[in-house]
């Protein structure tokens, strides 16, 4: 006679709020480029009533703002339509198939490359012209190019997620790894540290691999914390790109186990950005000024991601104070 076990009603987030130390911080313009930001994602957009309360419990804007502490306004304000861009993208690519997210990659490869010439009729393309134009002119050339590198990136490996969801398949950890670090959309927003803060770092210095090091780092914690507070929202509607489902299907765990072991790779995630940001070399003493400022930027992206997650709707509801404190996810039910 099998026994077949109970579905968990609940698991416990690991609590990597306490394990990461660095100070949270809030940009001084973060109302304005917050409101401002929004009223240019629905310019144009028939959005419904649902739809527009969803991006205003989105809170993007906060998130930019403790992500970019030190940006003057318009960078903050490139960098808020950016944080509302992308997250529109990644709505767009959940729906998508590899069709979609190929005609999705063109209109916005095409705008950032030729931001003053092509045209197309999809929103899209007014979007990524319009941000990218005010971006361009304090830009450095390998912040510009950093960034159009990194979305290309981004759309490539959400080409091949599409395709994945398509045939049902849950890739072992090592592939669902390496393709998260560019479906997380973390890369281009990298490149925006260096814009964001008027830095003009040398190529060999941002290929060096202790940055890249250190990039990586914060890109794991960020992407892998996010696949655990995701993971509820995810569940209920069937979607396994999700490191918890990779990990469940591969190490063969139940849930609470999957995530105590994301959640431990989260704190050493954290450990090695540490470790790592003792072992930077010195270019000189301007370049060393820039690049502490850059990594300086990823350690904001870690926290202000840590501390956003909980006051979002978009993973918890509005129940992300009590989770904060509490720890305790009850599980949604499966949509049919």
């Amino acid at each position: 006679m099998s026994i077949i076990a109970a579905l968990p009603s609940k698991f416990i987030l690991p609590d990597l709020v306490s394990h990461c130390d660095f100070k949270l911080r809030m940009n001084r313009h973060h109302k304005q480029a917050t409101a401002e930001s929004k009223q240019w994602l629905f310019r144009g957009d028939n959005l419904s009533q649902t739809s527009r309360k969803a991006i205003h419990g989105l809170r993007a804007g906060q998130l930019t703002s403790m992500c970019y502490p030190d940006a003057g306004f318009p960078q903050l304000r490139v960098c808020c339509d950016f944080m509302n861009y992308l997250f529109h993208l990644d709505n767009l690519s959940d729906d998508m198939d590899k069709a979609g997210t190929k005609g999705i990659a063109n209109v916005v490869l095409n705008s950032l490359h030729h931001p003053y010439d092509y045209y197309s009729p999809a929103r899209l393309n007014r979007m990524t012209k319009d941000f990218y134009r005010r971006m361009l002119p304090t830009a450095s050339h390998g912040t510009s190019r950093r960034f159009i590198e990194t979305m290309d990136f981004f759309f490539q490996a959400v080409h091949v997620q599409a395709i994945d969801r398509a045939k049902g398949v849950v890739p072992d950890l090592e592939s669902y790894i390496s393709l998260r670090r560019d479906t997380s959309g973390c890369k281009p927003c990298w490149a925006l540290i260096e814009y964001a803060n008027n830095l003009d770092i040398p190529d060999e210095v941002i290929e060096h691999p202790i940055i890249q090091s250190l990039g990586e780092a914060a890109n794991d914690l960020v992407t892998w914390s996010n696949d655990i507070f995701s993971y509820n929202v995810e569940q209920s509607k069937g979607d396994t790109h999700n490191m918890i489902s990779v990990v469940m299907h591969e190490e063969c765990l139940d849930l609470q186990s999957a995530v105590d072991f994301v959640g431990e790779l989260c704190k050493q995630s954290i450990d090695h950005f540490n470790n790592n940001r003792k072992l930077i070399p010195s270019w000189g003493p301007k370049i060393d000024k820039d690049v502490a400022v850059y990594v300086g930027g990823l350690a904001d992206w870690i926290v202000g991601s840590l501390h956003w997650s909980f006051d979002t709707t978009r993973y918890f509801q509005n129940s992300g104070r009590e989770v904060k404190r509490t720890r305790v996810v009850s599980l949604f039910p499966r949509s049919k």
